[in-house]
């Protein structure tokens, strides 16, 4: 399973999605110089959920599902974490 996959597998065992997109942009860091392993990770994550969780504690949450796939398999990660509503505000 690639890293993506196993993102969004991670994600959707605890969190009800009815939209989620992983973008890996490891590509556009391929000559910097970091200090750990993993790719570059954008996460869309639209859920109810979140309703009534503020931004830091919905990015919190992710992190919390992810905590052993960071710094080992993802070097950086984007979230943007909506609500069904908040989605079709934007």
């Amino acid at each position: 399973m690639d890293i993506a996959s196993k993102i969004k597998q991670l994600i959707t065992n605890k969190i009800n999605t009815s939209h989620i997109e992983i973008i890996d942009e490891s590509y556009k860091h391929k000559n910097h110089h970091k200090d750990t392993q993993g790719g570059h990770f954008k996460v869309l994550i639209i859920s109810n959920d979140f309703d009534e969780i503020s931004l830091i504690n919905r990015h919190r949450l992710i992190y919390d599902i992810l905590d052993k796939m960071i710094k080992v398999e993802i070097h950086a990660l984007s979230i943007k974490a909506l609500t069904e509503s908040e989605n079709n505000i934007n």
